[in-house]
């Protein structure tokens, strides 16, 4: 099979959310100059990931139609598949969602996030209902928006049982006062979140591709992880930058997870 390359867009977080959008295409220029397949951002990277120390201006529908609508050119200017995080108004409550661009600027859909973090359910309180897969030529793709990857192995495997090759785990995670600063991935002394993506690659014979803002201390960076639990890249923590990786399809071979036994 072929071999795919993967850009992961480990940007810090925008200082405003037009800034957001302004980052977001020039990644992708540069993720196009490298010659990836498709580039993932971190979750809610347009307009940014709402906290209390980190206000925003209101959800805005109409920003948002513009930001995906530049996004979107940019993707098609530049002949890349995009997946996006963002946020987007369904019915007058916010989501977490990705927005999935296809390689000639079309939009193939919103990818919402179904499993909310309890900390997310005031401010993110419209929770998705639906998961699908997304193809960019050979390569098949799923996601698990970070606290899903995390805490519901299932979500990565509904998407390896509908043939994905690849889990994006798009994510915000950020230092905590206090907390242990890491150096190296899935150091022992740190939280069990880059633990769990090498068990959600292995348990699935599938790629895990996880992705997160730089910021100061940050408990996790953005990952490729083999579908043997190696991992194959990593990104300095803090840094800025796109981790660009190729990927060998034939080496998804999915084989555990569709050798899950359902029962009634």
């Amino acid at each position: 099979m072929a071999t795919v390359r993967l850009a992961l867009a480990n940007l810090p977080s925008a200082t405003t959310p037009a800034a957001s959008v302004t980052n977001a295409t020039d990644a992708i220029d540069e993720a196009a100059r490298r010659e990836a397949a498709v580039v993932c951002f971190p979750e809610c990277y347009v307009p940014g990931y709402r906290t209390a120390a980190r206000p925003l201006p209101p959800p805005d529908a109409a920003f948002l139609t513009q930001a995906w609508d530049a996004v979107a050119a940019a993707a098609g200017a530049a002949g890349i598949a995009v997946a996006l995080g963002t946020e987007r108004l369904v019915d007058g409550g916010l989501r977490i969602s990705t927005l999935i661009v296809n390689a000639d600027g079309t939009i193939a859909g919103f990818h919402d996030k179904v499993q909310l973090d309890p900390s997310e359910e005031i401010t993110y309180g419209s929770a998705g209902d639906e998961r699908h897969v997304y193809q960019v030529g050979p390569l098949t793709f799923g996601l698990a928006i970070c606290h899903e990857g995390w805490r519901y192995p299932e979500t990565v495997r509904w998407a390896v049982r509908r043939g994905a090759h690849v889990v994006f785990v798009p994510h915000f995670h950020e230092a905590d006062p206090g907390g242990f600063r890491p150096t190296t991935f899935a150091d022992p002394a740190n939280t069990f979140h880059e633990k769990a993506l090498l068990c959600r690659a292995a348990e699935n014979t599938c790629f895990i591709a996880a992705v997160n803002f730089a910021s100061p201390g940050s408990p996790t960076t953005s990952a490729v992880v083999a579908p043997d639990g190696r991992v194959l890249a990593w990104q300095p923590y803090g840094v800025p930058g796109l981790l660009v990786v190729d990927i060998e399809l034939d080496e998804a071979t999915r084989l555990l997870a569709s050798r899950l036994r359902t029962t009634p």
